[in-house]
């Protein structure tokens, strides 16, 4: 069977985008993509290639952003893929700004913001003190939920955390699921730098959830007053993440679709 697919990315965060408006292509009965299927998709030597695979689904009355991880796992959002994703939503489906996405962590707004797009993420949940190990070394690390789990860890230096290949290592009972786990490192005022390890890919060239994660636990570690936006980079660009005064995150960034075409993978 040959369906339609695209690509794109939200710095070099990158992601198969699946059209299935009325969930015949990809859903079984109960309406779920076979994580084999995610998996052969993402593969970056037999595949397209890409950190995820988002599904655009009608649910509702609107659209659900269906994400997976590359190794088939669902998460509940992911920051990068909703800015592709909304943007795949207004140049391919007709879909007018702003655009509501639903997700599994609920539904996020979308708007343009110059030649980018903003993310209404919602209210972040500090979640307290945690750590997180890499070899022989631990750091403490900042408990941040954005929907899905971060946990953010202030080093000295981004090699610091070597091969991330492998998951850091956590607590299972604050993770049972697993984490998303960033090491930061300041670059200025109100400006920082990320690595990522992203559960069910690996180390990724960025995470928009976790941009807002750090910038929530740099603004907390700063003192900075609410309004204040944070500057993240990231290996693949900038975001730019703002906590308002009404406790939304508000996260900022490109999001580019460079291909499409038909596959049978």
């Amino acid at each position: 069977m040959s369906y339609r697919f695209l690509k794109g990315h939200g710095t070099e965060n990158d992601f198969v985008v699946l059209p299935d408006p009325d969930g015949s292509v990809h859903g079984d009965a109960d309406g779920e993509m076979a994580a084999e299927r995610v998996r052969a998709l993402c593969d970056r030597r037999a595949g397209i290639g890409g950190d995820g695979v988002l599904r655009a689904v009608r649910r509702d009355g609107g659209w659900f952003m269906d994400y997976r991880n590359s190794d088939g796992s669902t998460s509940e959002m992911c920051g990068n893929g909703v800015r592709v994703f909304a943007r795949y939503l207004h140049e391919h489906e007709g879909e007018p700004f702003p655009i509501e996405v639903g997700t599994r962590a609920g539904t996020k707004v979308l708007d343009r913001a110059g030649t980018g797009f903003t993310a209404d993420m919602g209210a972040p949940a500090l979640l307290g003190e945690t750590a997180v190990s890499v070899g022989d070394r631990t750091w403490a690390a900042h408990h941040v939920s954005m929907g899905n789990p971060h946990a953010v860890a202030f080093v000295d230096d981004l090699d610091d955390a070597g091969d991330l290949l492998a998951p850091p290592r956590h607590d299972p009972a604050v993770y049972p699921d697993g984490v998303n786990v960033e090491f930061v490192v300041r670059r200025g005022p109100r400006h920082v730098a990320m690595r990522v390890h992203e559960r069910g890919s690996g180390e990724t060239r960025s995470c928009g959830t976790g941009a807002c994660a750090v910038a929530v636990a740099a603004a907390l570690l700063d003192d900075a007053p609410r309004g204040t936006t944070y500057r993240v980079d990231v290996p693949g660009g900038t975001l730019h993440v703002e906590w308002t005064v009404d406790d939304r995150v508000l996260l900022t960034g490109p999001a580019v679709l460079v291909a499409e075409g038909t596959t049978d993978l």
